[in-house]
């Protein structure tokens, strides 16, 4: 369907935040948004579910795992983008005939796909919730993790609401899918009242044997109310019908058919008789577990008491509120985002080999929510540093936790981020003391201290140039996909060559402001290397309007012009500015051309025209579809960048509108198919080439995105920013905002601030009455709470 061809945006999506300050999204159409989803997480798993009811879920045991599966066997992988739902997709659905009319329908939505009369889904902080009103009655649903188990705790509650009894069966049915060739079963346990299905993970070397007990290998659903009858065999319950209409919803009661070695399934049947304005109430636990003897202590724990439930980010005190932007921005820095910098970090992405430069960003945003748990996990990182400098593909979580997948590919960028981290870290806690920490090498148990790693960091990425001083791209940069433009060794990134000048840039800045008796002559020449690289940077990649993408094996120049496709790619011209590359004149003719080759009404898009077919001295970037992840996409993470940029160069008009594109909005939503719960990976590009399919979005959540919105947002917009102990004040508000108030936590201090547009000439303060010299507030007392009023002038 063509875009302006979409129905009206008429209250399709709601933001609401309840007086505890507990927010909430409600979508209240979901056929319009069929594939919006939320997210809930603890520390070992994560659930995300679609607003129809399918489900997808992980957990660690210790490596990647689940327990509910399609009913096929599903490939081992990494979370996919765009997920296409279909009939038998893994879900939780509950199936509710009414005996009087013999209609059938199913909740939340799927499978049956019947509408009832009122259907809301809605994303709250530590739940998501539908709520259902058909045949009189009203319908809620529920689900929430457990605090520490992988668990999860689902709840219905029905009300009749009408003058005349209502007779229902209901099934509620939990996908367990095909759970492994050598081993599985179903049946169901009459002592914890629970279906349990059992498999055997399945392995050929010996060393890969499991003794039971080691694996999660058991999945279970037990019910709060003993079920009238059961079925733990898929096929069996589907019979010659469809799982939008099982043979075994028709009978009276369900066969209590047994699983043995077909697929399983966990369906249990309910009879309910409700009497005018009755009610019922029931909870399922849904879940994993070593042993059937555990499942005892799990009912007791969840069903028998008040189940602790998981945070998921809600339980830390907000360090930053805003208030006074447009509702999707502000609720996204007040609740959003945060907890998506919580769910990233809490869960390492469900990895144990997470890459460095995702785990280091992650914790980027980390520094202003839980400091002392983002420098936690940056000392574990650099212990992990090789003698050399180099940081290692992946950062391993665990002792027998391997580099896998795309931690097993050379990449080049690694030794940049705990550079950047660290320049941030010390401004937002002026915690000097972390520099001076020893540290061990994952080669060597000989110590250094933190400011040596990070300086033998910079050694590396200056070894790793050719002789004119640009970065060897290896089998990839930032970009992963981009595996072929240097895999001889002569390959070299614009980019990378770009962010080796910012990690110098940082080292520099630390150095100066944070480190006392470092060499100044070492000092002189970092700040020597880093204007040469610059002028490499300048000789050789700028191509007369923008900068190019890097130089191939071959020789050849690629992300310009005279290109067919790829001719204008957006990371190299957001790291010039960051770099201080591009000059004033060259950040004016850069900036027309993002504007008029990259920006879409969904953001900016990571390069373009994207590529159609595979371009051999590039890589497997070029083989992507064109518009989707690197090849073209509006990539979120590398629009953070750009915003950021344009904020340093004092484009901070600009850098709003790239930060309020992230966020889904109003009928924007609509196309984008999801709710402003979280940034996703990225948004379909190619605009220019597929119009009908840009800006719908990947639904991922995993994102490096979020920590530098999160640190715009605080250190950008607001102005809010720390250096040396001291809070330094220059807002950069847009043109379309006069006034702005919140809080900032910094210095162990609570600032309740407003910032008002005025006829002052310049940034003017005021702290608890008293007028204040200058932009920057010294002598910060932890433990007070100062109320700071800011006047900027009028553009």
């Amino acid at each position: 369907m063509n875009h302006s061809q979409q129905q009206p945006y008429t209250h399709v999506v709601e933001l609401e935040v309840e007086q505890s300050k507990s927010y909430r999204i409600d979508l209240h159409e979901i056929t319009r948004m069929p594939q919006a989803s939320g997210y809930l997480w603890n520390d070992q798993m994560s659930l995300q579910m679609n607003c129809q009811g399918y489900a997808s879920v992980m957990f660690m045991d210790p490596e990647p795992s689940k327990y509910s599966t399609a009913p096929n066997l599903e490939a081992q992988t990494f979370i996919q983008p765009e997920t296409q739902y279909y009939a038998h997709y893994p879900g939780r659905f509950f199936y509710l005939k009414n005996l009087a009319t013999g209609e059938l329908i199913s909740l939340p939505f799927a499978p049956c796909k019947v509408m009832p009369e009122v259907l809301t889904f809605s994303q709250q902080q530590q739940r998501l919730s539908w709520h259902v009103n058909h045949w009189g009655a009203s319908f809620d649903l529920t689900v929430a993790l457990a605090d520490k188990d992988t668990l999860e705790v689902w709840q219905l509650d029905i009300v009749n609401d009408t003058e005349q009894p209502l007779q229902l069966s209901l099934i509620s049915y939990f996908s367990v899918g095909y759970r492994s060739w050598m081993y599985q079963s179903g049946f169901y346990d009459d002592d914890s009242q629970a279906l349990v299905c059992k498999a055997i993970t399945p392995y050929q070397r010996l060393q890969d044997y499991k003794p039971d007990g080691q694996l999660k290998d058991i999945t279970f659903c037990l019910s709060e109310k003993p079920p009238t009858s059961w079925c733990a065999n898929q096929q069996a319950f589907e019979g010659d019908g469809h799982i939008s209409a099982p043979q075994q919803c028709n009978q009276a009661t369900l066969n209590n058919d047994l699983a043995c070695y077909e697929t399983p399934v966990a369906a249990m049947q309910f009879k309910l008789e409700l009497a005018p304005k009755s009610n019922f109430s029931n909870r399922w636990l849904f879940g994993a577990t070593t042993s059937v003897a555990e499942l005892d202590k799990i009912r007791q724990a969840y069903l028998e008491n008040e189940p602790s439930i998981a945070s998921c980010g809600a339980d830390i005190e907000s360090r930053f509120e805003l208030s006074g932007l447009d509702a999707d921005i502000e609720a996204y820095a007040n609740c959003w985002g945060s907890r998506q910098i919580r769910y990233l970090t809490d869960t390492n992405r469900l990895t144990t080999d997470p890459q460095t430069r995702n785990l280091v960003q992650d914790v980027l945003g980390l520094v202003y929510i839980d400091p002392d748990k983002a420098k936690r996990q940056m000392v574990m990182a650099m212990q992990q540093q090789r003698c050399n400098g180099e940081m290692p593909d992946g950062i391993l979580l665990t002792d027998s936790a391997e580099l896998k997948y795309i931690n097993q590919v050379p990449h080049g960028d690694h030794s940049v981020w705990p550079l950047l981290w660290c320049q941030a870290y010390l401004d937002e806690t002026n915690d000097v003391a972390l520099l001076n920490e020893m540290l061990v090498f994952s080669d060597s148990s000989t110590k250094q201290p933190f400011w040596r790693h990070l300086e033998l960091a910079i050694e590396h990425l200056l070894s790793q140039r050719d002789e004119r001083g640009l970065s060897y791209i290896q089998q990839g940069d930032w970009c992963d996909p981009m595996n072929m433009v240097g895999p001889k060794g002569k390959g070299v990134s614009s980019w990378l060559t770009m962010a080796t000048a910012c990690a110098l840039k940082s080292w520099c800045y630390i150095v100066e402001h944070y480190l006392e008796d470092y060499s100044p002559l070492k000092l002189n020449e970092c700040h020597r290397l880093y204007g040469q690289i610059n002028e490499a940077v300048n000789q050789h990649f700028w191509n007369g309007s923008w900068y190019a993408r890097g130089i191939t094996d071959n020789g050849r120049l690629f992300g310009v012009a005279s290109e067919p496709e790829g001719q204008m790619y957006l990371n190299p011209q957001s790291w010039a500015m960051l770099s201080g590359a591009a000059s004033s004149a060259k950040c004016f003719n850069l900036l027309y051309e993002v504007e008029r080759r990259l920006n879409t009404p969904y953001g900016t898009m990571m390069l373009s025209p994207a590529y159609t077919s595979m371009v051999e001295d590039i890589g497997r970037l070029t083989q992507k579809y064109p518009g989707v992840a690197e090849n073209g996409s509006v990539y979120n993470h590398a629009s953070a960048f750009y915003a950021y940029a344009l904020y340093q160069v004092g484009e901070h008009q600009h850098a709003y509108q790239a930060l309020k594109r992230m966020l889904p909005k109003g009928a924007d939503a609509l196309i984008r198919g999801q709710l402003p719960n979280f940034i996703p990976n990225y948004y379909r590009g190619a605009y220019y080439q597929n119009p009908d399919y840009a800006g719908r979005s990947s639904h991922l959540v995993n994102t490096g995105t979020c920590a530098w919105v999160y640190r715009m947002l605080i250190e950008e917009l607001c102005g809010l920013k720390g250096f040396r102990g001291r809070l330094v004040v220059s807002p950069k508000l847009p043109a379309s905002v006069n006034q702005l108030s919140g809080k900032r936590q910094f210095a162990g201090a609570t600032f309740n601030f407003t910032i008002n547009r005025s006829s002052v000439q310049s940034v003017s303060l005021t702290m608890d009455g008293l007028a204040i010299s200058g932009q920057q507030i010294s002598d910060i007392q932890s433990g007070r709470r100062y109320q700071l009023n800011i006047e900027v002038p009028f553009e």
